[in-house]
């Protein structure tokens, strides 16, 4: 079996947002991977060697940033979001669908202007150089990484909006 019939049968996105699914579930995979080994190393030093690894604290929060922010648009373009229905019996199936897209275009439009201003900060720090406390690495491009990925869930997001729209909302 080719990879791309793999991708098919077991992903229900179509074309490239298929792919963009895998490889971001990829990047989360191989940092949950990492994290892991990461985390068994702390504790065997720590415990048995009297020496845990240096700087495991700020790899695990850069590594939770690149997990979380990998899963976002996934999750995102899913509709794996927690949503909360007790008011739908009382309300039309179009006012429902109705609501749903103003979520979804208000989400995304948060989630831009947020990641405008985290791009800023990111700018900022790569501009004043600033570094994590112990291993010295550059702060700004983790940050970056963030507010990239928190465009891709808005764009995530109002596709998913106009997807709803013209397909999903015919009753």
């Amino acid at each position: 079996m080719t990879f791309s019939a793999w991708l098919t049968a077991h992903y229900e996105e179509k074309g490239p947002v298929a792919w963009l699914a895998f490889f971001l579930e990829l990047i989360a995979a191989v940092t949950l991977f990492f994290l892991m080994l990461l985390t068994c190393a702390d504790v065997f030093g720590r415990y048995f060697l009297d020496n845990a690894v240096d700087g495991t604290t700020e790899l695990t929060e850069m590594g939770i940033a690149i997990l979380v922010f990998a899963e976002m648009p996934v999750i995102t373009w899913r509709a794996g979001h927690v949503v909360v229905d007790i008011l739908d019996r009382w309300m039309s199936n179009s006012l429902i669908k109705a609501l749903g897209l103003l979520s979804a275009f208000l989400i995304a439009s948060s989630l831009y202007f947020l990641a405008d201003r985290i791009y800023y900060l990111a700018a900022r720090a790569l501009r004043r150089e600033e570094v994590t406390e112990y291993l010295q690495i550059p702060v700004g491009h983790i940050v970056e990484y963030i507010a990239i990925m928190s465009w891709i869930t808005a764009a995530a997001m109002i596709t998913y909006g106009v997807y709803r729209l013209l397909f999903l909302s015919r009753d």
